[in-house]
């Protein structure tokens, strides 16, 4: 079995992306001006990014056994994922999304199929031996039970746990409050620290996050940039100003970007522009080609007069 760096568990789905002027209501249908079959799902596509960045990932989720999940699969393959330890459902694919994209902002709306979580994948169908081969194992926190689990084998074997949480401004549930202490790195939308903490204050709630079990915490803003905070350091990173064509998966794509600059061993300030860097020169592109490679990154960043190699 081939070592890998990174190992995805979680959702991936094939996106189908439609980008609109005027998004459809009951009295108008609009146009697609332009649309794209790509791949998605918080887990798979950081994952993918990562890939495409030139480390070592590997990919476990369900899919399906019809012409929909070989599209599935094909979109992740071709930047290089192994797939092979994926969970295989006798059944169509369901994991299926449908984007519209608003043309000229960038701003989308997602329509998932109903059985987009329909049949998860169990902790007995999991490779132990595959899953715990990597130095780490990124979640998205949909499955609970068995990504529980996952971070004990992870934990258990001396490697490291990161977790994908979205924007929240609910109550966050024990199953999730008992992921969040197997975790090493959280990286996580607006608002999540502090519905986790109960704290208003952002720096207090990232702080007081860290004494629930991560030693590293990112919270994402979209434009308004991410903060860090660990026990001996906390910082701001700005977004990069872009011309938006399409946000779908940014945030998916700053974790992919970021566990490559940890792997690169770079300190935490230059990982996170660099992650912030790879998700807005995403943001400028449409097509199923626009995860970034590296020599697109450093390009990027050297025209605004970061040096990177």
């Amino acid at each position: 079995m081939k070592k890998l760096d990174v190992v995805g568990f979680g959702l991936s789905t094939l996106d189908v992306v439609m980008v609109m002027k005027d998004m459809p209501n009951w009295e108008y249908g609009g146009w697609v001006s332009e649309f794209v079959f790509q791949n998605g799902g918080m887990a798979a596509t950081a994952i993918a990014a990562s890939a495409r960045l030139g480390v070592r990932t590997g990919f476990i989720g369900t899919i399906g056994n019809d012409e929909i999940a070989a599209l599935k699969r094909k979109e992740l393959e071709k930047f290089g994922v192994d797939t092979s330890k994926m969970i295989i459902r006798n059944a169509p694919e369901g994991q299926v999304s449908f984007v519209y994209v608003q043309e000229g902002t960038g701003e989308r709306v997602f329509a998932p199929n109903p059985r987009f979580i329909a049949d998860p994948p169990l902790v007995h169908e999991i490779d132990k031996e595959y899953l715990t081969s990597a130095d780490y194992l990124h979640m998205d926190g949909l499955y609970l039970e068995p990504s529980i689990k996952a971070a004990q084998w992870m934990k258990e074997a001396g490697k490291q746990v990161a977790l994908d949480m979205g924007k929240s401004s609910g109550e966050v549930v024990p199953e999730v409050k008992k992921l969040i202490e197997l975790t090493d790195i959280l990286i996580c939308g607006s608002g999540f620290c502090q519905a986790l903490t109960g704290e208003t204050d952002l720096k207090k709630a990232m702080r007081g996050t860290l004494k629930v079990g991560p030693r590293l915490v990112v919270e994402t803003l979209g434009i308004e940039g991410c903060h860090t905070v660990t026990k001996a350091d906390e910082f701001h990173t700005p977004a990069f100003p872009v011309t938006v064509v399409n946000t779908t998966n940014a945030g998916d794509i700053f974790h992919g970007a970021y566990y490559f600059g940890l792997l690169k061993g770079w300190d935490l300030k230059k990982t996170a522009t660099f992650a912030s860097a790879t998700a807005a020169l995403l943001c400028t592109k449409l097509s199923g080609d626009r995860i970034p490679t590296y020599g697109q990154v450093v390009k990027f960043l050297s025209e605004r007069g970061i040096k990177f190699e």
